[in-house]
């Protein structure tokens, strides 16, 4: 809702005023196209019924299923290790050395799998019932929702207090690990959809586990060091924060996160061309630019839609800058002008969110035109573990 301008700051209301002056484009798109749903939903309604009866059968599987005789905590408390680390030459049985961009295949990823699983097959089935109404996909996905924060005996802590440790007398977990339930963004934004499926006490223990969660994110020593990244993980703890108080109904905290990407985090991470130094500065700077977009274009949409995607700085950073940047590359990655990232290059690019929602808000058709072609179902499991939103018509 916009605020009177007497409420609101000068920036504020400049961003705002400029946004409206430019809206014009975006409503002719609007008037002589699809709605963002119906166009979402013809594009993906063969793919998305395949994928929901793919997982109608499959029962939960939570982290309680899997154990890790080097996790610190107990079946259920989530753990993983760091990707990154390997044996340090140098002092093989001392804590292992970070070799960045280099996934290391012999670290405890299971409880990881287990949430890209769920992240994979509960959005599935409720997107499933989105378009069919079939309430055996909607029982189905609140089967998974259960199993993972509510019952007893499967349920995870809301915490990620053992998340990327690293072996061999690291640290036992770290703030980066936070973005592993990057994973739960839209798990969350699924169950809003399936609220009557659920009994009141089962509702308010599912909404105060996303919530617990969040305060921990908010308050714990892991947490706000996370916040406070200067790259792609202080975008993915806001997409996540944004997400989980979405379903808890948390406007303050919404706001709080919408006011620090624009005065903090835009500022500080995107270049004036539209790309991410941070990002770029990386042994993968493809895939990590791809990343970032992603996550920041995802997290406006949560806070804003159309409005904040438009939202720009004065100089103009803002999305539609960073969709600018890197659609070229997208559609032709031959021309990236950065090295190569030295894991996975072959397998990005994919269907790019980021593309879908800067399409729509800066009223773009190319960039839907390209979306549409990309691919919607990547096998890579490095890039499944860097694509949370597989279900885009649950966003629009």
């Amino acid at each position: 809702m916009t605020m009177p301008p007497s409420t609101m700051s000068r920036r504020r209301f400049c961003a705002v005023s400029v946004a409206t002056a430019l809206s014009s484009q975006h409503l002719a798109l609007a008037a002589t196209k699809q709605s963002p749903f119906a166009m979402v939903a013809a594009a993906d309604h063969d793919r998305v019924l395949r994928l929901a009866d793919h997982w109608l059968p499959e029962a939960p599987q939570t982290i309680t299923s899997f154990h890790s005789s080097r996790s610190p905590a107990g079946p259920h408390d989530f753990f993983s290790e760091a990707d990154y680390f390997w044996p340090n030459p140098a002092n093989p049985a001392g804590p292992y050395k970070e070799i960045d961009g280099k996934s290391n295949p012999d670290n405890f990823q299971d409880h990881r799998r287990a949430m890209i699983r769920l992240s994979q097959a509960m959005p599935a089935l409720t997107a499933g019932y989105v378009l069919t109404k079939r309430k055996d996909y909607a029982h189905a996905a609140a089967a998974h929702l259960l199993a993972w924060f509510v019952t007893p005996a499967t349920r995870m802590k809301p915490n990620l207090e053992y998340s990327q440790g690293v072996r061999n007398g690291g640290p036992t977990g770290r703030s980066y690990g936070i973005i592993d339930t990057l994973h739960l963004v839209e798990v969350a934004r699924a169950a809003g959809f399936l609220r009557k499926f659920f009994s009141p006490a089962e509702w308010a223990d599912l909404r105060g586990w996303f919530r617990d969660y969040l305060l921990w994110m908010k308050t714990s020593e892991k947490g706000m060091r996370e916040r406070d990244a200067t790259n792609n993980h202080g975008i993915c703890w806001a997409l996540q924060a944004a997400e989980f108080a979405r379903l808890d109904g948390d406007e303050d905290t919404r706001a709080e996160i919408r006011e620090r990407f624009e005065t903090v985090q835009l500022p500080m991470q995107m270049a004036p061309n539209g790309s991410f130094p941070r990002e770029l500065a990386r042994t993968k700077p493809y895939g990590y630019s791809i990343f970032n977009f992603d996550a920041a274009a995802a997290l406006c949409w949560s806070l804003g839609q159309q409005e904040m995607v438009r939202f720009s700085l004065p100089d103009g950073r803002g999305m539609c800058k960073a969709a600018e940047f890197l659609e070229p590359y997208l559609a032709d990655k031959e021309k990236w002008p950065y090295p190569h990232d030295v894991q996975h290059w072959e397998s990005w690019p994919v269907r790019s969110p980021g593309l879908l929602f800067c399409g729509v808000a800066c009223g773009r058709e190319e960039y839907l035109e390209l979306w549409r072609k990309l691919d919607p179902d990547p096998t890579d499991p490095e890039i499944i573990r860097n694509y949370p939103i597989r279900q885009p018509v649950l966003w629009v």
